[in-house]
């Protein structure tokens, strides 16, 4: 049965001044000595702007939108100002039976709002149903919510960008850098405590003087759109650290603001940029934090549930591509506009290089649920002459039909890698059989990305991201321990591939803690060395460890957070990491766009050739042999179109014994190879690095890797 929602207001009704006003743009913009109101909501009787003092808890004015176009309602109100609060209700049915789920008695946030005066933090009285009743969300709640409920900020645009310029870094030499805003300067000593944890903070000094020399390009923001602590993390007074719980599309989130000023946001892109950094965004369109249908009501469900939402046939209930209870209906006209105008904005008004798209087949599947390249979403993108320019990386997964999409995003698209990061980690803790793989993903993982017509730089490769374990921990536990997250180790996932050395977490064994250090350090020289694109998660360079928990999504506090004392700051990790990527930008073949082929050309040079432990050319029967974990390949940098720069060797041996290397005899290199990376020890400069002659012995270490670099003959 359905309820008409009428809620009887505290406050007159005013619309003696309001003006018809434009159904374009959407949400709250400034202009003409005013601010014009323009909101998308179907199948409703009537949309209020709700005017709030500037604390945000008592309602001044309720101003209903008269003018309806096309399902957007919007009015013009002259004389109000940039910084006045407000918050939508929206009158029409209410019957989740039908997809009907409005409820004027509860104060909605402006899904176009660009910027809010508060964090979000989870309650009963976020919920448009009445909790604990026998009817659950059937049964509407009559409770007003509007003094409590975050409020929408009305902002002005108008910023001095100065000589601001976008780094655009190619990407095939970028370096991205996977970083949390609060966690990276929460305790950094060098930011001044007031700006620790916030926007000011990553754009201070000594966080951007890590960050250079640390060389990386890119930092790659975990999600910075405003969103919500689930409630029941807030009763076990904990909260949302990661942030992919969003809800403002358009809404800078509060808590990483050091003051009231969204501007912060855009300093820090103007700072990071002077120093040549890109600034990539982890974007949370495939759900929002109102959850399934006994989630809490915010904005979307409130305004137009059934456009905003894939429903099940019953209506009442929500598809769940994503594992979170809710999936945004990109196929709805209404719904692919939010998410293209919220991609526009963060590049034309906060000057954002590129993102990361969380669950990002769920916002790319038609109307009929099929992942598909000429979806929608994926369709909009294709056209979009403002988004064509930025770099645009799926996370090519997730929870529905055919959700495991690697190597199935169209051209012009990259992919996080999660088979690289499988392949390696394989390679590296001695799985049998590995070896194919781990060469393959080596090689810039030509199976999964050559037949789409994409180059190698379509494959971002991860080792190690903010879910799952750091690479400390990675060669440090067998096992999870998640037991501070009160869900009895239950969360995170299980089959993590790690290897803990011989000895589960913390040890003073010293055999054990050197075999850790040498894994560290060859994962990471494998990760720089493989063709693609190197993510790096934040901390890793510095040994940053979260004590075995690999799902910290809601530990907002030192479990997650960037530790910067002296014994930290001091890691030898730190100085490996930078050699490494200065390694990289010396050596063009590492950084090549080109698929190899390894065929020989007419002088009988290949661009890349796998040897044996005896400087032998690999054979067939040593690839299929599951034993087989020691392997050499040589990259020939006459084929990487960069005159003047070194050809490559790499020697890897994942075995538990040390292995003694013959180094091949390669067409065209006679002279010496000088060893820049030997993992059991360091980076060396080319100047002192000890050289080694064609057909000389290498002796690696169990569980090592070289690099070794030498001038082909021209």
């Amino acid at each position: 049965m359905t309820a008409q929602a009428v809620a009887k207001p505290p406050v007159r009704r005013d619309t003696q001044q309001l003006q018809p006003g434009r159904p374009w743009p959407l949400g709250a913009t400034v202009r003409d000595g005013g601010v014009n109101f323009a909101v998308y909501a179907c199948g409703v009787q009537r949309v209020e702007i709700c005017l709030y003092d500037t604390g945000g808890t008592r309602e001044l004015r309720r101003i209903a939108l008269r003018e309806r176009t096309d399902d957007v309602w919007h009015g013009f109100l002259p004389g109000l100002q940039p910084g006045a609060l407000y918050g939508l209700r929206v009158h029409g049915p209410y019957d989740p039976q039908q997809g009907w789920r409005c409820n004027p008695h509860k104060l909605l946030l402006d899904p176009y709002a660009r910027a809010l005066d508060r964090p979000l933090r989870g309650a009963a009285w976020q919920y448009a149903y009445k909790l604990g009743h026998d009817r659950r969300d059937l049964q509407i709640d009559p409770a007003d919510n509007g003094t409590r409920a975050a409020k929408c900020v009305v902002v002005d645009s108008t910023f001095d960008w100065g000589d601001d310029r976008a780094p655009q870094t190619p990407m095939a030499d970028s370096v991205f850098y996977e970083v949390h805003v609060r966690g990276f300067t929460r305790q950094m000593p060098d930011v001044p405590e007031a700006l620790r944890g916030t926007f000011a903070g990553l754009a201070s000094e000594p966080a951007i003087a890590h960050l250079k020399k640390l060389g990386v390009t890119a930092v790659e923001l975990l999600p910075v759109h405003a969103f919500n602590d689930e409630r029941r993390l807030v009763e076990l007074g904990l909260g949302n650290y990661w942030g992919y719980n969003t809800i403002g599309f358009f809404a800078p989130e509060p808590r990483y603001l050091s003051g009231r000023d969204p501007n912060e946001f855009k300093r820090m892109v103007r700072a990071l940029h002077a120093a040549g950094l890109e600034v990539i965004l982890d974007v949370v369109y495939n759900h929002t934090c109102e959850g399934n249908h006994l989630g809490p009501t915010l904005s979307f469900k409130g305004i137009d549930n059934r456009s905003y939402y894939r429903l099940t046939e019953d209506q009442r209930h929500y598809m769940d591509f994503t594992g979170t209870g809710n999936t945004v209906n990109t196929s709805h006209p209404a719904v692919l506009r939010l998410v293209m105008d919220s991609l526009r904005y963060w590049v034309e008004e906060m000057h954002v290089d590129g993102f990361r798209f969380d669950l990002a087949p769920a916002i790319a599947r038609s109307g009929q649920g099929a992942f598909e390249h000429r979806s929608p979403f994926l369709s909009a993108v294709a056209q979009d002459p403002v988004l064509r320019r930025v770099k645009l990386i799926a996370e090519p997964w997730d929870l529905g039909d055919y959700g495991y999409q690697v190597g199935g995003f169209p051209t012009g698209w990259f992919e996080w890698n999660g088979q690289y990061r499988d392949r390696v980690r394989d390679y590296w803790r001695g799985t049998e059989g590995s070896l194919p793989d781990f060469a393959a993903a080596l090689c810039g993982s030509a199976d999964i990305y050559e037949q789409s017509g994409r180059g190698p730089q379509a494959s971002v490769n991860i080792i190690t991201v903010h879910d799952g374990f750091t690479l400390h921990d990675l060669v440090s536990y067998n096992e999870k321990h998640n037991d501070a997250n009160a869900e009895e180790n239950r969360d995170g996932e299980s089959h993590n591939r790690s290897w803990n050395c011989g000895a589960e977490g913390e040890t003073d064994d010293e055999a054990v803690l050197a075999l850790r250090e040498r894994q560290k350090r060859n994962f990471l020289t494998t990760l720089f060395a493989s063709r693609g694109v190197p993510l790096l998660l934040g901390g890793d360079e510095m040994s940053r460890t979260q004590g075995g928990n690999n799902n910290a999504y809601c530990q907002d506090n030192a479990i997650s957070w960037f530790d910067w004392s002296e014994e930290r700051r001091g890691d030898p990790l730190i100085a490996f990491t930078q050699s490494l990527a200065v390694l990289r930008r010396e050596l063009a073949v590492l950084r090549g766009s080109a698929w190899l082929n390894g065929e020989p050309d007419a002088d009988g040079r290949r661009d890349a050739g796998w040897y044996s432990v005896w400087g032998l050319p690999m054979t067939e029967e040593e690839w299929t042999n599951p034993a087989v974990r020691c392997v050499a390949i040589v990259l020939d940098a006459r084929f990487a179109g960069a005159p003047g720069s070194s050809s490559v060797l790499l020697v890897f041996n994942a075995t538990s014994e040390a292995a003694t290397f013959t180094l091949p005899d390669v067409p065209g290199h006679t002279g010496d190879w000088k060893l820049r990376v030997l993992t059991s020890e360091g980076c060396f400069d080319e100047k002192g690095a000890a050289g080694y002659a064609p057909q000389a012995h290498l002796e690696l270490p169990s569980h090592c890797m070289a690099l070794l670099t030498q001038q082909p003959e021209a």
